[in-house]
């Protein structure tokens, strides 16, 4: 992209235009342009804090946050929403498309939603998903949404994006104890027990507020929150409570925190990226090397290459 239209695009979207944030998230994702993209427009960002929701498959994370959404629609927020699905093995694009499942939203002009795969990449973040939030968070959108593929332990890296964070866990099916498994009970700001109108749901709360006890004493704990898109109980009371986080999170500095640990993951995922692309050119050199491939110790091999680049 050259400079002047550079500055076209990003001019339409100080202005909020749907287009030109399409249009730079694409540029972004692809590694085109990113490093001038963001320079212009990390200044303009930081000011609003990131909701990210997760939880096991099934759990019902995609109507949550359309339900959500549609709250803060009532309020006149403009909401962004980043869904992270698994990739497509072929093409690598996602493969649920959370758009379709939000088609309430889909024609909404203050409504801003991208789906991303996660590419390969573990944690489910994709690489570019903090990238994303800024191009919509200067973009004017107040509200950011960040609902991650629910697979478990490797979900943990959300923590490091998010400033309050969701878990969602169904009655009936075993998530109380997966969930303690996977370790996500750890990183919840608040639980929300949705399809709540289903069997079980009141006892996997207790058993939620079982495991936060033997957590002992925190600053924050957890509230457990029943909901149900089904006949639309406990939204506003999700709303209210993720709220009274953000001012707390304010109001202890434990935004800043997070804000920081977001920032060193932000260098360190750099310094992969730098490193594995310069590893992927050296590798390259050698693929027709026939004696270095033949070669059965990879250690020898990989430390070579270390010498060669370094």
């Amino acid at each position: 992209m050259r400079i002047n239209d550079l500055e076209s695009w990003l001019e339409r979207l100080w202005n909020g235009d749907k287009r030109a944030a399409a249009k730079l998230i694409s540029q972004v994702e692809d590694n085109l342009g990113r490093i001038d993209i963001m320079g212009q427009i990390l200044p303009r960002t930081g000011q609003r804090m990131i909701m990210g929701i997760t939880g096991p498959p099934g759990a019902g994370k995609s109507s949550l946050v359309e339900a959500i959404t549609q709250l803060y629609r009532n309020q006149k927020d403009k909401v962004g929403i980043v869904a992270v699905d698994p990739s497509s093995p072929y093409s690598g694009g996602a493969i649920l498309g959370d758009r379709i499942r939000m088609q309430s939203h889909g024609t909404d002009p203050g409504v801003f939603i991208r789906s991303m795969g996660t590419r390969g990449h573990l944690g489910g973040v994709a690489r570019s998903t903090v990238n994303v939030l800024r191009i919509l968070e200067a973009a004017g959108y107040q509200r950011l949404i960040l609902e991650t593929v629910g697979v478990g332990q490797s979900e943990l890296e959300i923590m490091e994006l998010a400033d309050t964070i969701i878990v969602v866990l169904n009655p009936g099916t075993g998530d109380g104890i997966q969930a303690i498994k996977a370790g996500i009970m750890e990183i919840a700001d608040i639980f929300v027990v949705n399809k709540a109108d289903l069997p079980g749901a009141e006892r996997l709360k207790n058993d939620i507020e079982m495991v936060l006890d033997l957590n002992g004493e925190r600053s924050w704990r957890a509230p457990v929150v029943m909901t149900s898109i089904l006949d639309q109980s406990g939204l506003n009371e999700l709303h209210d409570q993720i709220a009274v986080h953000q001012n707390y999170l304010v109001k202890s500095g434990k935004n800043l925190e997070r804000q920081r640990k977001a920032f060193n993951q932000e260098v360190w995922s750099h310094w992969e990226e730098i490193a594995r692309q310069t590893f992927e050119k050296a590798w390259e050199s050698l693929i027709n090397t026939r004696d270095d491939l033949d070669r059965k110790n990879p250690y020898q091999l990989a430390e070579e290459i270390w010498t060669s680049i370094f």
